[in-house]
């Protein structure tokens, strides 16, 4: 395999023969040169071979983070293989369904189980000390499956090849300042098997030769001492990981407080570059972040089939919070019109808050999929374009800013009323912890906003206290005219509420029992 490779198997080989003894990955005691992972890799690969796997044959990761993970994914790409990443948190269903669609001929997990839907099962990464296979790179070849379930349905793989994970490096890179740099120490606590923690995260450390700082959970406290004691300069990130920071710090000052932010501030003390997709940013969070921590967070917007990043605030240079910026370098990014409903009532001729949109984000890019497992269906239009069904709109600066899933939009007697509007409104309540807006049928008005609602605890809110808040601040149309009270709400992995979850469960009357909070993959 050449160094001129684009796959992530080449640019592993490329690091190592450019910076030999350089750090790697660090993963807890465990440290290794980009020389000593590749010689693992070529290993994992040879132990492939020796299992009679062939090239274009899928395998299937189910590992945390950590050094097998790493071992295990690329070793398969060099190996000639499609790597299918699976949650470590799937029941066995959910696993047993991914392997028979995937057709996946081996499972590598993290110890020795009977096989799973006929497939045999690997305890970590298979190892031989024979030749490591040199197959011939195709590009246009398919290198990771990434099954996300969307907002309905099974889970579907969708196809990224090693040219559009390429293609997104590329991208992310001519961004100015850079999101990695061959100097970085770049903290990977997003879970790898997810495309945002798999190719914006260890993707461009191994296209950088940049220093990966792997691990294996996420614990607010514990990954700030990590941070502070390896000196992480940059952490591709989540809302729910600044969130958390933040309530760690709080802790934190509440045990000393003549230092407030003191171990927040060691902790960040290094970092270069602090970036947040996956999911909006709240503003209070952004702010907090850069008042209390002295960093600034880059956000952006991205999807799977994206590979997964399309847009970010690097791009315009302008850190905004509530903004996703602009596209990368080498994406094309239009606003469509949804053709829903009539224009909002109450919006003003002239009024200049949103110069173009809402719209549905439509894409063009080589960071592209080429479609859903196994025959490409819904990939890109004839003239390359994907249509992403998140609805955006641009400010006079020209800035990017996410209003919602076209899915879950609700229309009330014709007009548009976005979820994610009526929950900033609910969440500002102080008796509420977390709330999520779904359309119900309503004879009336065709749709009809009802609330789902988690309280602090101990505190106590009725409907009505609930309603009156929100109509302080919406029109009577967006005001929620039903609610149901829960212990909790589903979540992706990446902290997104899913709101296709909530629909699932049949929100139709008060008498429910909740849910247990965790629900399967989405997009970036």
């Amino acid at each position: 395999m050449s160094e001129a490779g684009m796959s992530l198997a080449a640019l592993v080989r490329s690091a190592a023969r450019r910076r030999p003894d350089a750090p790697a990955v660090v993963a807890g005691e465990r440290r290794l040169s980009w020389a000593e992972l590749d010689e693992l890799v070529d290993r994992a690969a040879a132990g492939y071979a020796a299992r009679g796997l062939e090239p274009g044959s899928r395998v299937a990761v189910q590992l945390p983070n950590g050094v097998d993970w790493v071992r295990a994914a690329v070793g398969a790409l060099r190996a000639g293989l499609v790597v299918v990443p699976v949650n470590t948190a799937y029941t066995d269903p959910e696993l047993e369904y991914v392997l028979t669609d995937s057709g996946a001929g081996l499972l590598v997990a993290a110890a020795e189980r009977a096989p799973v839907a006929g497939v045999p099962v690997c305890a970590g990464p298979p190892t031989s000390d024979g030749p490591p296979p040199e197959p011939a790179e195709d590009p246009a070849s398919v290198a990771f499956l990434c099954y996300t379930s969307g907002t309905t349905g099974r889970p579907r793989g969708a196809m990224l090849t090693h040219a559009a994970l390429r293609a997104n490096q590329e991208q992310c890179l001519k961004l100015s300042p850079p999101v990695v740099r061959e100097d970085d120490r770049v903290l990977l606590v997003l879970p790898l098997f997810h495309v945002y923690g798999l190719n914006a995260g260890f993707g461009l450390v191994a296209a950088t030769g940049a220093c990966a700082v792997l691990m294996e959970t996420f614990d607010p406290r514990q990954t700030l001492a990590v941070m502070e004691a390896e000196h992480v300069t940059a952490v591709p990130g989540a809302p729910p990981m600044y969130q958390a920071w933040l309530a760690a710090a709080d802790a934190g000052n509440r045990d000393d407080p003549t230092h407030p932010d003191a171990g927040l501030r060691r902790a960040f003390a290094a970092m270069r570059m602090a970036s947040s997709g996956a999911a909006p940013l709240p503003e209070e969070v952004w702010t907090a972040m850069r008042d209390r921590a002295a960093v600034t967070v880059w956000e952006g917007y991205g999807l799977t089939e994206a590979a997964p990043v399309v847009a970010s605030t690097l791009a315009t240079g302008r850190a905004k919070p509530n903004c996703i910026g602009g596209p990368l370098p080498g994406v094309d990014l239009e606003l469509r019109d949804t053709a829903a409903t009539e224009a909002d009532p109450e919006r003003q001729a002239g009024d200049d808050e949103n110069l173009e949109g809402p719209g549905e984000i439509w894409i063009r890019g080589a960071n592209v999929f080429s479609g859903y497992w196994p025959d490409g269906a819904d990939g890109p239009d004839a003239e390359g374009w994907l249509g992403t069904g998140d609805l955006a709109y641009r400010d006079a600066d020209g800035d990017l800013h996410l209003v919602d899933r076209r899915s879950d939009l609700v229309l009330v007697s014709g007009f548009n009323v976005y979820p994610a509007e009526v929950e900033r409104v609910l969440d500002s309540h102080p008796a509420v912890a977390e709330s999520a807006v779904i359309g119900v049928p309503d004879p009336r008005t065709g749709s009809a906003v009802r609330a789902v609602v988690v309280l602090v605890p101990g505190e106590k809110l009725t409907f009505e206290e609930l309603q009156a808040h929100a109509a302080a601040s919406l029109a009577r149309y967006k005001v929620p005219t039903s609610v149901n009270f829960l212990p909790n709400l589903p979540h992706s992995l990446t902290g997104k509420v899913s709101r296709a979850r909530l629909r699932e469960l049949g929100l139709t009357g008060d008498n429910l029992t909740g849910d247990d909070g965790r629900t399967g993959d989405d997009g970036v």
